[in-house]
C-alpha cells in the first residue's frame, strides 16, 4: 500500500495558476505510475493526466492539454501537478493515486480546487 497525502488547493481566479503537491509514504515510490484525476460537484471522477514511473513520460485529458503539467520527484517522493491558465470547469476535488501498471489502486484523499469566474 502506497499513502498519498495532497495539498496546494485552494481558491483562484480565472486565468490563474496553481501547483498541487503530493506526497507518498510507505513504499517504494519510484515503482508507481502517478495519476491525477478530478470530480466535480455532480460529475464522475475523470482523468486528468499521468506520469510514468520509468521513463517519465505523461499523458494528459484533452481538456487540460497545455495548460497542465505533472513531474515528480522521486528524491521526495512527491508529484506535482502545475496548473496554469485555469477556466471555472476546471473546478474540481483532485485526487492523486498511485499504480503498477494501469492500474491505479492507492488513493489520497483529494484537494479541492475551485476557480471563479
Amino acid at each position: 500500500q502506497v499513502q498519498l497525502v495532497e495539498s496546494g488547493g485552494g481558491l483562484v481566479q480565472a486565468g490563474g495558476s496553481l501547483r498541487l503537491s503530493c506526497v507518498a509514504s510507505g513504499r517504494t515510490f519510484s515503482n508507481y505510475n502517478m495519476g491525477w484525476f478530478r470530480q466535480a460537484p455532480g460529475k464522475e471522477r475523470e482523468f486528468v493526466g499521468q506520469i510514468r514511473w520509468n521513463i517519465r513520460r505523461t499523458s494528459y485529458a484533452d481538456s487540460v492539454k497545455g495548460r497542465f503539467g505533472i513531474s515528480r520527484d522521486n528524491a521526495k517522493n512527491t508529484v506535482y501537478l502545475q496548473m496554469s491558465s485555469l477556466k471555472p470547469e476546471d473546478t474540481a476535488a483532485y485526487y492523486c493515486a498511485a499504480g503498477i501498471g494501469d492500474t491505479y489502486d492507492n488513493w489520497g484523499r483529494g484537494t479541492q480546487v475551485t476557480v471563479s469566474s
